[in-house]
């Protein structure tokens, strides 16, 4: 079975199932034949379900050939983040504490994937409780950014497994638009999950299956359902685009800035009117006040864990959570009303554009010797689930040693369908998506 398969997106391969050109076996076959031959390198996942995917293949393939096909993703292989929680099966949430825990729930957004007929093909590694963007856990091991064969780079977090720092298209999806019900929590107020597709379209057909109200997180029932798929190609032309500030190219990498420029041009030359937007508060301080929120409500979960010396916690990971512990409830109902607050001053400054562009890191990856752990690479993205925003990642360009580096298309609250919009233009007149890591080729 050729691995060809393993490397279309998932919008190609529910064309080529409609079309019976290929089978459900097929696909599955083709991505555990990657996975045997890649993961021994990789890391990427924390356990294979071999056994019960073919099951699951064999199954769709039947009830697509009977004309039971339940929707476009029906038959289509998906890994699942080792948060996610399935009955019978192992979450970790990157804690080798939590290594033979077995769940006792399913998570909404896992039902709703199976639903649909996806097949869950195995869990990814995380970040120790998902709590770091490097991409690095000390226990359980830190999976290979597959761009670099020789030097082991940060893969990004906290979905490591999945490669966020690795040239794919990313969804952060509104606060309350993906039911985080039997997601393992970091901070219940800040959590959102979203896929990590490759490309838009597909990060759009996923959206459409996991978002919906769910009685089990009451946030869900304040968003109605978006159509992300009605809009997405409309292109750009007569879009304001706001481009991020000159402050904020401080200590940002050359080659990230001048593939951030490009695609200002490439958007621009697509009919988006670019304009320049001075916002109240800087990246660095709406993440500090959502560091603060994090800590003080992972230490709230986990005390009892990290607080105990004699348990294998990442010594990384450790201090992150127990300076929750310093937060008092005073201050962390202030940060609560701060945020409140600029939330409303952002809405205000930003009320004229339709999106506003930003890289999605500072550097491209690195290597895992030289990261210092107690900075973050997330400082232009962890302002988005603090302002309660959606915000999409797309690749944008490589350096010149072949890294890949990737733009952010931040939107407001609830508008993941104008993201979806933008990115979807953009992946339509580049090709950046399809680039295949050495690793992976």
């Amino acid at each position: 079975m050729s691995t060809n398969l393993a490397q279309l997106p998932l919008h190609a391969l529910s064309a080529r199932l409609k079309s019976r050109s290929i089978s459900p076996v097929d696909i599955v076959a083709a991505c555990l034949e990657r996975i045997t031959k890649l993961d021994p390198k990789l890391h990427a996942f924390i356990e294979v379900y071999d056994k019960e995917a073919r099951l699951a293949a064999d199954a769709a393939d039947k009830a697509i050939r009977s004309g039971h096909a339940v929707g476009p993703l029906h038959g289509i292989p998906i890994a699942l983040k080792d948060l996610i929680e399935m009955e019978g099966r192992v979450a970790t949430a990157g804690t080798a504490v939590w290594r033979e825990r077995r769940c006792t729930r399913t998570a909404t957004l896992a039902q709703k994937l199976i639903s649909a007929g996806m097949i869950v093909i195995g869990k990814t590694h995380t970040v120790e409780f998902a709590f770091g963007g490097w991409g690095t856990n000390q226990h359980l091991g830190a999976p290979w950014n597959p761009w670099d064969a020789k030097t082991h780079r940060t893969p990004g977090g906290s979905s490591s497994g999945s490669g966020s720092w690795c040239g794919i298209t990313g969804l952060k999806t509104t606060i309350g638009r993906i039911s985080t019900y039997g997601v393992l929590p970091l901070s219940p107020t800040l959590d959102t999950p979203g896929p990590l597709t490759r490309s838009v379209e597909d990060a759009a057909l996923l959206l459409q299956v996991m978002q919906g109200a769910d009685l089990h997180d009451p946030r869900t029932l304040a968003l109605r359902d978006a159509d992300p798929l009605a809009t997405l190609r409309r292109g750009v032309k007569g879009l304001r685009l706001a481009r991020m500030s000159a402050a904020e190219r401080t200590d940002v990498a050359p080659e990230v800035l001048a593939a951030y420029d490009r695609s200002i041009d490439q958007l621009a030359s697509m009919g988006a009117d670019i304009v320049d937007l001075a916002l109240p508060r800087s990246f660095r301080d709406y993440g500090g006040a959502s560091g603060r929120i994090m800590s003080a409500e992972a230490y709230a979960l986990l005390s009892r864990i990290v607080d105990n010396n004699d348990l294998p916690i990442d010594e990384a990971v450790r201090p992150r959570v127990r300076a929750g512990a310093a937060i008092s409830s005073r201050e962390y109902l202030e940060v609560l009303a701060e945020r409140e607050r600029l939330k409303g001053e952002f809405a205000a400054a930003t009320e004229h554009v339709d999106a506003l562009l930003a890289p999605v890191t500072m550097t491209p990856a690195i290597p895992l010797d030289t990261i210092d752990q107690t900075t973050t690479p997330a400082i232009f993205t962890r302002w988005v689930n603090f302002l309660d925003l959606c915000a999409l990642a797309v690749p944008n360009g490589l350096t010149p040693s072949g890294l890949p580096l990737s733009l952010q298309i931040v939107c407001r609250g609830g508008d993941e369908a104008m993201a979806l919009r933008i990115g979807w233009a953009w992946q339509s007149a580049t090709d950046w998506h399809e680039r295949i890591p050495p690793l992976a080729q």
